[in-house]
């Protein structure tokens, strides 16, 4: 045990040094990172589809199913991709040193609101190599230093993509423990690193919930996660049929196996005998099980009884559960009871039912007449994202570049002292 713990004192040191160094690094040095690192992915493809080539081959004895092992794979074509989203990280604007607001006081002391740093971060995360190249580019665009800690799956692609970006730091003159990658698939190294509270500002956890839940119960430092994507389509009274169809087809069906993919229909009572019926040949034709309320199980007959815990299940699959509200208050009052704070959307005509539902509805995405899965980093215009919060501090919802940032007040005198 003692290994790890002065492995976990090495990587924490390294990063805060490494995060005090790049606080005087410019926008144009983490520019010519990320570009020379685009260059080795494509480069350097060889070498990492090699890698990822020995993570392929012992996946099934890990139990990852076929889409578990297509998102593991790399080639040459997705490292292309991979680069190019580097590239596009490269293109956003940088926040670190942005005045987010001045004033000067009667007694002429200039004070400013400026974004910086949060300073180290830890990121774990499961089974996706790319997420490692991902992490990395936000981080450090973002100004902090950054360790990664990926799943066993794994291990050996992120070990190569973690050479290339650490050659890239060199090649470009940034401290080269900025991003740094836990190299061992030991859990207590993750126990250790959550211990260092002192070292560490934030840890973001991207993966399970029995990950999350292990994070939040072992972490000294503040995280930002969230536990359950358990979605909500609600159907108004107003609703367009085909409208809401499209958008329950797309939020249910695109990417079932997503945290912003919905879990659950609500319909208008109003609405539903007409309504119901044609969700359900829908889905029916999708291949999703569909779980409902007395109500809808008497206007579908496939449909199995739903119980109090499909209600509050984030599948995953194409699985739906539905269930018949009375009105707009009776939907709000179930996705408070039964959500998980992540996406909800209304289907709707009604300009005052849509208003209310964005000002009641606590959830860190609230959509209107479209799909829940825009409530993502890339389709709200961040560029990139490292998670999607559902907590409430600073960072809620897609976390880019900004969530990664917090700010200090800096003042400018000219000798003023308080009297």
């Amino acid at each position: 045990m003692s290994e790890w713990v002065e492995y976990a004192d090495q990587l924490t040191k390294q990063a805060r040094q490494a995060s005090r160094q790049l606080a005087l690094v410019s926008g144009a040095q983490k520019q010519r990172w990320l570009h020379r690192a685009a260059e080795l992915l494509v480069v350097r493809a060889e070498e990492v589809v090699a890698a990822n080539q020995r993570d392929l081959e012992a996946a099934p004895g890990y139990g990852l199913n076929a889409a578990a092992i297509d998102r593991l794979k790399l080639t040459p074509q997705r490292l292309k991709s991979v680069a190019a989203a580097l590239a596009d990280v490269a293109l956003l604007p940088d926040p670190i040193g942005e005045v987010i607001d001045s004033t000067v006081r009667p007694n002429g002391l200039s004070v400013n609101r400026v974004r910086v740093p949060l300073g180290v971060v830890f990121f774990i995360y499961e089974s996706r190599p790319n997420v490692t190249i991902d992490a990395a580019s936000l981080c450090l665009k973002s100004g902090n230093a950054v360790i990664l800690r990926g799943g066993k799956e794994a291990l050996h692609s992120n070990l190569a993509l973690h050479r290339i970006l650490t050659d890239a730091l060199i090649e470009t003159g940034l401290p080269e423990h900025a991003v740094q990658l836990v190299q061992t698939t030991e859990r207590a190294v993750v126990g250790e690193l959550l211990k260092r509270g002192d070292r560490i500002d934030v840890t973001i956890p991207r993966g399970g919930k029995s990950l999350i839940e292990r994070v939040v119960n072992e972490a000294t430092m503040p995280v930002i996660k969230h536990f359950d994507g358990i979605c909500h389509v609600y159907v108004d009274e107003s609703a367009d049929f085909d409208m809401a169809l499209a958008i329950l087809k797309n939020s249910k069906c695109q990417r079932p196996g997503v945290c912003n993919a919905a879990e659950c229909l609500l319909v208008h009572a109003a609405i539903a005998e007409t309504f119901l019926p044609k969700a359900a040949a829908m889905l029916h034709a999708e291949k999703v099980e569909m779980r409902g309320c007395p109500r809808t199980c008497r206007l579908i007959p496939t449909a199995k009884p739903a119980t109090d815990a499909d209600f509050r299940t984030e599948y995953l699959d194409l699985i739906l559960s539905i269930k018949v509200v009375d009105d707009l208050t009776a939907a709000i009052d179930h996705i408070d009871a039964y959500g998980s704070h992540h996406t909800e959307t209304i289907v709707t005509t009604n300009l005052p039912a849509a208003m209310r539902f964005t000002a009641e509805v606590d959830s860190a995405g609230v959509i209107v007449n479209a799909s829940t899965r825009f409530n993502d980093g890339g389709e709200f215009g961040l560029g990139a994202e490292i998670g999607i919060s559902t907590d409430k501090f600073h960072a809620r919802g897609p976390c880019g570049l900004r969530e990664l940032t917090s700010y200090k007040w800096v003042a400018y005198g000219t000798g003023q002292i308080r009297e």
